[in-house]
């Protein structure tokens, strides 16, 4: 029988090799080097000490090969009496820690394996477990004090900041950099990444402040503070962790080394391309009257208030909002809501930015939203990517209900289309009076056969303008079929009883 053109075999699909792609640096490791790797003894001491009981290892997909001898040598450390879960599919980034899974199984813990966020936890307390790539720190303290040197930059100080897979190494790069840097005059910032994390006992988010022997001063991005321009010295490989540095410090020098090719370059040269790459989404925001809240972490402190906050701003800019949540986002998940004309992902900073060429809507952030929805939209350039951040500042000019009423007909300019439009207005009227017949209402019954029209609904209007709206469901017109006895087994080869 010839295979169909649109499919593949089923043979090919049982047969078909998985291909793993492994990390060099845990290949061929010890034992002992690949309890070093891992920092078993430290986790163990870390769990007894704190007398957790039920733990969740929580790993990210590129671990999971090594999940299970991690699992079993921790549970010979931390004895029988404590149990460990391994999450090995998580709800949403891998960088965030999945809290909903862990409590699944009711753990009181969660040890985050791989890269992290370092988002401040909203329940539960957190052990990370970064690894511990190799570098080496003098060709990184040389290569980068070059850097710095070649660009004639002068400035008193400059900020250290490392990946997380570096943080083994991060007190002697910390000692070799002021080294070299003392001899002409300039202190080195710097703040540990914790290693743990309590949402009972910790009031900061990720490295809320970079410290020397003499100072401390405060990076985190905030709204007006793109004058600051000290100078940032980053290890670590591109990643999105780099991005977001480069966008919330946008006119700040960026000189970055990367361990795996050993060479130092400076990153902030891309900063302005990226920058207009977000400045087009939100240009595409602004001609959106339909928006999807996408729920994208469920663990990340403060994210309950900012979905609140941002149904606040849509309703009082008379948009129509709706919240989903589809866990792990792709193209075809979104395609399945055709009638939202534009989403806003609240999700860790690591995960806020998705190109979303590939996708049917233009994806922004809530900073991005709250500047699309000026009257007038100024932007210094300031990008702020902080759940905290945006819900303290809010639109830097938020509108005026006075001015938006004097003319809700007024046309608005699309820098997309080239052309004028007019803005749907949702919210104003939650009920109105309508006829049954009217396309853009939706009938609803009660329990009482109470018929009740709704006018505001976006959806609803969308349904009606499509030429097909579902299968016909015949209610009470066709006679009910005759129940017959099914299939029996496995998919492999159903059971076939001819039974009288």
């Amino acid at each position: 029988m010839t295979e169909s053109a649109f499919s593949s075999s089923a043979q090919e699909v049982i047969q078909r090799p998985l291909v793993i792609e492994n990390d060099e640096t845990r290949t061929h490791l010890s034992t002992e080097q690949f309890n070093d790797y891992y920092e078993l003894g430290w986790t163990a001491n870390e769990i007894i000490s704190k007398n957790y009981t039920r733990i969740a290892l929580q790993f990210p997909d590129e671990l999971l090969q090594d999940s299970v001898p991690i699992y079993h040598n921790l549970k010979r450390a931390i004895g029988a009496a404590r149990e460990l879960y391994v999450l090995a599919d998580t709800s949403y980034g891998s960088c965030c820690v999945d809290e909903v899974a862990a409590q699944h199984v009711d753990a009181d813990a969660v040890v985050h394996y791989g890269r992290a966020c370092m988002s401040k936890t909203y329940r539960l307390p957190v052990i990370y477990v970064f690894g511990k790539k190799p570098i080496d720190v003098a060709d990184a303290v040389q290569k980068l004090f070059d850097s710095y040197v070649s660009s004639s930059i002068s400035a008193k100080s400059v900020v250290l900041r490392h990946d997380v897979s570096y943080t083994h190494e991060a007190e002697n790069l910390v000692s070799a950099l002021r080294g070299v840097f003392v001899h002409r005059d300039v202190s080195v910032l710097f703040s540990p990444i914790p290693r743990s994390l309590n949402p009972s006992t910790t009031t900061a988010s990720q490295i809320p402040v970079v410290k020397s022997e003499d100072h401390i001063v405060d990076i985190n991005p905030r709204l007006g503070s793109s004058e600051d321009t000290t100078p940032i010295l980053y290890v670590g490989p591109s990643s999105r962790g780099l991005t977001n540095l480069l966008l919330t410090h946008p006119t700040t020098p960026v000189y970055g080394y990367d361990p795996m090719t050993r060479q130092a370059t400076i990153q902030s040269a891309d900063t302005n391309k990226l920058l207009m790459r977000r400045y087009a989404a939100v240009q595409k925001a602004r001609d959106a009257d339909i928006f999807g809240i996408l729920v994208g972490t469920l663990g990340v402190a403060s994210y309950l208030p900012l979905i609140a906050h941002l149904r606040q701003v849509l309703a009082r800019a008379h948009k129509k909002a709706y919240t989903i949540s589809v866990g792990k986002l792709n193209p075809a998940k979104l395609a399945n809501f055709p009638e939202i004309e534009c989403f806003v992902l609240v999700a860790c900073p690591e995960n806020s930015l998705v190109d979303a060429k590939d996708f049917l809507r233009p994806i922004v952030t809530p900073f991005e939203l709250q500047l699309a929805l000026q009257p007038s939209p100024t932007w210094t350039g300031d990008y702020v990517l902080d759940f905290d951040e945006v819900l303290a500042h809010g639109p830097p000019n938020p509108p005026s209900d006075k001015d938006e009423e004097g003319d809700p007909d007024r046309p608005m300019f699309s820098l997309i289309t080239g052309k004028y439009r007019h803005a749907k207005r949702y919210g104003e009227n939650d009920r109105v009076p309508a006829s049954p017949s009217s396309s853009s209402a939706i009938v609803l019954r009660d329990q009482d056969g109470t018929i009740a029209t709704l006018k505001d609904s976006a959806a609803g209007e969308f349904l009606q303008s499509r030429t097909f709206r579902g299968l016909e469901t015949r209610a009470g017109l066709d006679p009910p079929n005759v129940l017959q006895q099914g299939r029996t087994g496995i998919a492999r080869g159903y059971d076939h009883d001819n039974r009288a």
